[in-house]
């Protein structure tokens, strides 16, 4: 059995491109060290750290829809929900432990945690 270092994923709303293309499903890959350091030279992330999201995600969102590349303008562009959803997706996959969320049960009133899982039961890429 191989090691999985790609992850399909469906954006919630979707991107849409210039031409009013509606692009949603994507590939995401495993993030390296490098990934995750290079950015860090980015004038953009040195200027506003929060833009290491973007050059990020751009490194790593190695498919969108039919966009021939994925660039920081494309992430940019994306609606808040979908650069979101990539963010928790980019942690999970990248994380060894699946994020759990404390609820109760709002007929018997008990309490317990819920894997919340963006990846659970999708295909190998």
């Amino acid at each position: 059995m191989a090691f999985k270092t790609e992850y399909e994923f469906e954006l919630p709303r979707g991107y849409v491109d210039d031409s009013g293309n509606l692009h949603k499903r994507g590939i995401m890959r495993l993030a390296t060290a490098a990934d995750e350091i290079l950015p860090m030279r980015d004038q953009r992330v040195q200027q506003n750290p929060g833009y290491l999201t973007i050059i990020l995600l751009t490194r790593v969102i190695t498919k969108l829809g039919e966009l021939r590349a994925i660039d920081t303008r494309v992430i940019e562009k994306m609606f808040t929900a979908d650069l979101a959803f990539m963010q928790n997706f980019y942690r999970e996959i990248n994380e060894m432990e699946v994020p759990k969320v404390h609820t109760i049960c709002p007929k018997c009133e008990h309490e317990f945690d819920v894997d919340v899982s963006f990846i659970a039961g999708m295909e190998e890429a």
